[in-house]
């Protein structure tokens, strides 16, 4: 946490206990409706941050590192519900759904951009962040539902986890780009995110079932503190290497089998719930609401359109896999819901067109809401 007077920590304590007995609240209210608490969350975060009805002076640093541990256990918890063998064989035969993933939603956001007349990096980057669906808030509201071992899960997941790696590939394409890079540098960039991943994955094949036994003991303690100590430092040298830091997560939850999985589960579904409600907490603390309001119709109108490209996507995907008519339903709703990756995205364009930051947050705000809900109410 950021060095802050003696006089100013108890405002800060009291500002953070009441902030998380705010979500506490509407975990409650979610719990009694039959809904995911989600949505609640983000609305909360607009109402206590920027122009909010009643902004808070949290501690940012707190909040931010807090947000990103939640997105980190989110994808770890992910990961623990598949084995080395299982990732394989989805990735495989979820290549021609990422390829159509990619056209159809890409190319909305893509259009989207050069029909409001923007450069033709800033529609690049508008593409990005209507492709990419959120794999966090994903992630929450299947173990909710208590989806997670249902037959079209696999589906759903192959396309997430080849979103999230060409992610590791994109952004620093994007970014080499952005910088007026080099072919060399371009080159370069891609090497690297494409090594890393290939590491990773190979060492979560070949070595998963002696990592956990390594990380195996009879203390609680012992096997809490080092699986968490191994997420953040895998996440933090992916993320070094120009690769998600979510990647690196789901892929520790990979590599981690056997009866220590179902340690882990039990021993990380709290942490992953408080720092999970903190991290969309946190996305709505970001959002001026005084900003959203003059791209609504347009955030709406892409929402919507690619809402309906990505059920294609998610129905086509399942089918593929044999899943029945109620599975591709729902592979396809849970699939709506976009967040951290397309923030990100549209972040890296604001030199190029100001107002890319305000319509990805009007529409990745609309999607987060919408995902979570339609994903609730397919049965």
């Amino acid at each position: 946490m950021p060095a802050q007077s003696t006089g100013d920590l108890p405002r800060a304590f009291i500002e953070l206990g009441s902030a998380v007995l705010g979500l506490a609240l509407l975990a409650r209210l979610a719990s009694r409706w039959g809904f995911s608490a989600i949505p609640l969350y983000l609305v909360g975060g607009l109402a206590f941050g920027k122009g909010g009805l009643l902004p808070l002076g949290f501690s940012e640093g707190f909040i931010h590192i807090g947000a990103e541990i939640g997105v980190l256990l989110l994808l770890f918890m992910l990961g623990l519900e598949y084995t080395g063998e299982q990732l394989r064989d989805n990735l495989r035969a979820g290549l021609p759904a990422g390829a159509a993933d990619f056209l159809l939603n890409f190319s909305p956001g893509l259009i989207a951009g050069l029909l409001l007349g923007w450069p033709a990096m800033a529609a690049i980057l508008l593409g990005g962040v209507t492709w990419v669906s959120s794999s966090s808030i994903i992630a929450k509201v299947l173990a909710e539902l208590n989806r997670l071992s249902s037959p079209e899960t696999p589906s759903v997941l192959a396309v997430l986890i080849l979103e999230d790696i060409a992610m590791a590939i994109y952004l620093p394409l994007v970014a080499v780009l952005l910088g007026g890079g080099t072919p060399a540098r371009l080159v370069a960039s891609t090497f690297v995110a494409i090594a890393t991943i290939t590491l990773v994955l190979f060492v979560a094949l070949r070595y998963g079932k002696g990592i956990s036994n390594r990380i195996g003991h009879e203390s609680d303690e012992v096997v809490l503190l080092t699986t968490f100590g191994i997420v953040l430092l895998v996440a933090g040298l992916a993320q070094r290497l120009q690769v998600s830091s979510a990647v690196g997560a789901f892929l520790v939850g990979v590599a981690v089998s056997g009866p220590i999985a179902e340690r882990s589960r039990r021993l990380f579904a709290p942490l992953r719930d408080l720092f999970a409600a903190i991290f969309f907490f946190f996305f709505g603390l970001e959002i001026d609401p005084a900003t959203l309001v003059p791209v609504a119709i347009t955030a709406l109108v892409l929402g919507l359109i690619t809402a309906m490209t990505k059920i294609i996507t998610g129905y086509w995907t399942a089918a593929r896999a044999g899943i029945d008519i109620v599975g591709r339903k729902r592979a396809g709703v849970a699939l709506v819901t976009r967040g951290e990756f397309s923030i990100v995205i549209a972040g890296l364009g604001t030199g190029v067109e100001p107002h890319i930051s305000s319509l990805a947050a009007a529409y990745v705000l609309f999607l987060a809401v919408v995902g979570p809900i339609l994903t609730r109410l397919t049965k």
